[in-house]
């Protein structure tokens, strides 16, 4: 009797719990935003982005930290985004160095031959009086103790310092588009790894050019030459000697690699050949400041927070800048406009941002986190790459009362390919709501949360002290193969249906996370690592 009892007790609570589940209303998707799809109508059919990317890269160029061209192109920026209706927009400055301003220069081999040589001017090095002609010398220097054997042999000449070589063939696509294999290779987590005792490859080099400069001058050499580190008749002309007192001694050129060993050839069969250099640069001490842009989309709830985008708007000199980062520069203006054309404002403030010296060290994303987010305890003498290198390693951070309110950073800086998804830094417990922001534009070939890092921008800065900083997966295209800092980096290489696309997720994802309701979840605020090698012994060459 009892057993019947509970029995049929049970199967009245089983019947009770299906009609409760049976009516109780299925768990809510979030609902579709009418925004967005104004935002794709708006971004796709009447895009302004190609046209303000042949006005700034066909019509100014490119920009130079610092330089007179920059300032050129920022002032453009500036009044672009207040004819836009973006509010509270200024720039911020920061400590940077001098500028530099290349208004001519040319190369040609005299001797065997008449023939024009494919070069460009290392950024801030010096300009040669007039025209320099003179023979070459190969004398190879890659470290301080080369030096000595080239006493008492230089003089007079245009000295190649680099090895020459050999032509590389390449067994990698020029111009690529992702699969969803090659994505899903993006998708892997990488073990921190911190080692104090060594400085990185390049924090070590660059003083050496300096050293190399000074002695070469100092043996009586007119120039030196460098090889491009790609060939194709490629050249970048990347320098960083821009702390006054710290410029290179010698008027400096980047040669293609095909000239370089051409002459190379030449000089070791004899006689070694003459060529002639003039290069027409000019060094800008008034203002050792570079300056951010910063514009902003008002938020009807103060209380918010802010969200921001950004991309920087420097750029070497070979080229017009375009892909790098001209592109992200161009897709953040246009994905302003595409809010504003809504007519209805956000919830959260939407904060743009057009970084400067990002080629020198992220310097301008760096300035401005530590200005108003959170500070790292680093000496103030320190500038330039060194001086990235010491904030990444300086602890304990302390967040500012701006910290908090930064809901989200998005930054785009890998050329002007489509975009297919975000690098979620390794913080896993965002994907949900990225992927739910990311939801809309699936059809459009972004689709993807890939847990590995990136490097090499500005969304660094923001993780580096806490914040959700996110970077956005591209298409390569040829950016790395044959753009990226070269004199191919022209609007001839953007391609105008990504960059609408883009232009269109970057405006999505800012409205969407603008307005939600939930905060994406923060990485932890980094602490003091413990080096990952506890028994390593420091290199004396560090």
């Amino acid at each position: 009797m009892g057993l019947s009892m509970a029995l049929r007790g049970a199967a009245c609570s089983s019947f009770a719990l299906a009609l409760v589940l049976a009516t109780a209303p299925a768990r809510a998707e979030p609902a579709p935003d009418p925004a967005i799809a104004r935002i794709i109508d708006e971004g796709l059919e009447r895009s302004e982005v190609m046209a303000n990317a042949s006005a700034l890269f066909d019509g100014i160029g490119p920009r130079l930290t610092n330089s007179d061209n920059q300032r050129k192109a920022q002032a453009w920026a500036v009044a672009l985004l207040k004819r836009y209706g973006l509010v509270n927009v200024h720039e911020e400055p920061f400590y940077f160095g001098l500028g530099w301003n290349l208004d001519s220069y040319a190369a040609s081999m005299v001797t065997p031959r008449k023939l024009p040589l494919t070069v460009i001017p290392v950024a801030w090095s010096p300009p040669t009086a007039g025209t320099i002609t003179a023979p070459v010398i190969v004398a190879p220097m890659a470290k301080e103790e080369h030096l000595a054997q080239w006493k008492g042999k230089l003089a007079g000449k245009i000295v190649l310092v680099s090895m020459p070589g050999e032509t590389s063939e390449s067994k990698e696509a020029v111009f690529q588009r992702y699969s969803d294999k090659d994505i899903a290779e993006l998708d892997h987590y990488d073990a921190p790894r911190f080692d104090p005792l060594t400085k990185p490859r390049w924090i070590k080099a660059l003083p050496f050019r300096e050293k190399l400069a000074a002695f070469a001058k100092a043996e009586g050499a007119v120039a030196i030459v460098w090889k491009a580190y790609r060939d194709g008749k490629l050249v970048s002309g990347e320098g960083y000697a821009y702390q006054p007192g710290q410029t290179l001694a010698l008027p400096a050129l980047e040669m293609a690699q095909e000239d370089y060993r051409r002459l190379v050839r030449l000089a070791v069969t004899g006689p070694a050949p003459q060529i002639s250099i003039a290069v027409a640069a000019r060094y800008d001490d008034k203002n050792l400041n570079a300056t951010n842009i910063i514009a902003e989309i008002p938020g009807t709830d103060p209380k918010a927070g802010v969200v921001m985008a950004g991309a920087h708007f420097d750029s070497w000199i070979a080229g017009d800048g375009a892909s790098d980062n001209g592109a992200g520069s161009v897709a953040v203006i246009e994905a302003a406009r595409l809010i504003q054309k809504l007519g209805i404002k956000p919830r959260r403030t939407i904060r743009i941002a057009l970084w400067s010296g990002e080629e020198q060290g992220e310097l301008g994303s760096l300035a401005y986190v530590n200005q108003h987010f959170a500070s790292r305890p680093v000496d103030p003498k320190i500038a330039g790459f060194a001086a990235e290198d010491a904030w990444n390693k300086a602890y304990p951070i302390t967040p500012k009362p701006e910290h908090a309110a930064l809901k989200a950073y998005f930054n785009v800086d890998n050329g002007s390919g489509k975009v297919r998804g975000i690098y979620t830094e390794g913080n896993v417990g965002a994907n949900p709501l990225l992927g739910e922001w990311l939801a809309p534009f699936h059809a459009m070939g972004a689709t993807t949360l890939v847990a590995s890092k990136t490097h090499g921008t500005d969304h660094e800065k923001f993780q580096a002290v806490g914040l959700p900083g996110y970077q956005f997966i591209q298409d390569p295209l040829d950016y790395e193969t044959r753009v990226h800092h070269s004199t191919l980096d022209t609007l001839d290489h953007m391609r105008p249906d990504d960059m609408r696309q883009i232009s269109v997720i970057f405006a999505g994802m800012l409205w969407q996370a603008a307005n939600s309701d939930k905060d994406l979840p923060r990485p932890p605020l980094p602490a003091q690592p413990t080096p990952t090698d506890p028994f390593k012994v420091a290199d004396p060459e560090d």
